[in-house]
């Protein structure tokens, strides 16, 4: 998969641009605040139709336009693909081949794309949130009908939240509704642990050879957790006695206690949770070796490679562990990287790369 263009209109600092980018290295150069990142911010929601980084969509529209557009030209194997998606009149609006497309399942997956940002340390550091965030957006770009599902979801945890508020304090309870609601959404928890089990599996199968090559040191691994499924053969019998035992507990806090809304990553190195055990390094390259994971995922279940997204990452890495970083990715899939500084990157890939100069939102190409 490569994206062989990508044009912007009104988007954060730039009012029209068109790159024509490298199907291999593509380095974009310049000091902060140019631009560089708001163009693989671009790219990020050409992808997915949302961007990474915190901020509500309107801030995505420069300063005095009142719409924005993100154009790109995409190759899969020999076929061309034209993907559009904008912020037109507070709609947001994604295209394929020039025809909107109504659900946003429909068209994420036509765009994989993998990003490396400094933030990426609230992985490990942040909150369970981000990190199911994580896995909700790599798994929709594999499977497409995931997105839908984990939609369906949100809206059913949604309904029986309510549902267990209205209960609260009242003796006669019309429970023929509310089991109605459980057994959807059981089946549809289950079906949500069955992507990310299976998900964490394919890259435990990978991630520790990755690390050990960056850094030397071996017995990485990412935990799954989950307060709903037991791995017993039966898990909707098991999941429904869970939910049943503890209703009283549910209704008098509110809220569903459950499900996998709840799930967490455990990022290990020799058992111990590198979130409270390990050096920020060590917490950067396991974050850059899961990512690098999805790499062969991605090529396995897609026919695929993802494009790589690397937002200023080989500054944080000294010489060593850049040059091992390079052997994953060069001539191995489209590369789209930003920095402040060529000598942050190795002279052979520079060499063999397409560089783009940003300066106050104009880039040039040497």
């Amino acid at each position: 998969m490569i994206i062989s263009k990508i044009s912007l209109l009104n988007f954060r600092n730039y009012k029209k641009i068109s790159l024509n980018l490298s199907e291999n290295m593509n380095i974009f150069i310049g000091n902060n605040a140019q631009g560089k990142t708001n163009i693989l911010e671009s790219i990020y929601i050409l992808a997915l139709t949302k961007s990474h980084r915190l901020g509500v969509e309107n801030n995505l529209i420069k300063n005095g336009s009142d719409f924005f557009k993100i154009n790109g030209s995409i190759r899969v194997n020999d076929f061309i693909k034209k993907l559009e998606v904008g912020l037109v009149n507070g709609k947001k609006i994604v295209k394929i081949n020039n025809n909107e497309i109504k659900k946003i399942s429909d068209y994420i997956s036509n765009l994989n794309i993998i990003n490396f940002s400094p933030e990426d340390l609230d992985i490990i550091k942040g909150s369970p949130g981000i990190r199911r965030d994580l896995l909700n957006i790599e798994i929709s770009q594999i499977y497409p009908g995931y997105i839908d599902k984990l939609n369906r979801f949100n809206k059913l945890l949604k309904i029986r939240n309510e549902y267990l508020k209205n209960m609260y304090g009242k003796n006669n309870r019309n429970m023929n509704y509310f089991e109605i609601i459980n057994d959807k959404y059981i089946d549809l928890a289950i079906e949500i642990f069955e992507y990310r089990n299976d998900y964490i599996k394919k890259i435990n199968l990978i991630i520790s050879d990755i690390y050990e090559n960056l850094t030397g040191m071996k017995k990485i691994e990412i935990e799954y957790i989950n307060n709903f499924i037991d791995n017993k053969k039966d898990k909707v019998e098991n999941f429904k006695n869970l939910l049943k035992k503890n209703i009283e507990r549910e209704i008098s806090q509110g809220m569903t206690l459950y499900g996998p809304h709840r799930d967490d990553l455990i990022f290990k190195l020799n058992n111990s949770d590198l979130k409270f055990f390990g050096s920020q390094g060590q917490q950067r390259l396991a974050i850059i070796s899961f990512k690098l994971s999805e790499i062969k995922i991605f090529k396995e279940l897609t026919g695929t490679q993802p494009i790589l997204l690397l937002d200023d990452i080989f500054s944080e890495l000294d010489i060593s562990k850049r040059n091992k970083l390079i052997k994953y990715i060069i001539g191995k899939t489209q590369t789209i990287i930003t920095t402040t500084d060529l000598k942050n990157i190795n002279k052979t890939l520079v060499k063999n790369s397409k560089i783009f100069e940003v300066k106050n939102g104009v880039i040039t190409e040497r």
